[in-house]
């Protein structure tokens, strides 16, 4: 007996969440200089996002430590980001402000890059709403 599963592929979702990013026209109006590497970080599962100029260029899926070097992640878990991913996300799952003020998601890294792109890093996880969860 296999259990039902709550997101895509890792690989298939990865894809998708680069298509709709790279499609969405307000990061493209916003994200000329949105150029960075960030960490979405699910514990059970993670991707290092490329940025270049407002494009996703490449989407690593569950890089090691080493691997990929980003400037910020945001991480929470796998029930934080499933939230994230419906059609009407639940109360404190509308935005990343609102899930660290319950404490369950956390910013680290370089901050001032994260402020710098702030509202594109928002669009993409209002994103979630129409890919799913990356988890």
């Amino acid at each position: 007996m296999t259990a039902p599963t709550r997101a895509a592929p890792a690989r298939e979702w990865a894809d998708a969440f680069a298509a709709a990013s790279n499609e969405d026209p307000e990061i493209q109006a916003h994200g000329k200089y949105f150029t960075c590497t960030y960490l979405l970080d699910a514990t059970e599962r993670s991707y290092a996002i490329k940025m270049e100029s407002g494009r996703v260029t490449e989407v690593t899926v569950d890089p090691g430590p080493l691997d990929v070097p980003y400037e910020f992640a945001i991480r929470a878990t796998p029930e934080t980001w499933r939230g994230f991913g419906e059609p009407v996300p639940p109360p404190m799952h509308h935005g990343i402000w609102a899930a660290t003020f319950q404490r369950d998601m956390r910013l680290d890294g370089n901050i001032l890059v994260l402020m710098q792109n702030l509202r594109c890093v928002t669009r993409q996880i209002e994103l979630l709403r129409t890919v799913g969860s990356p988890v």
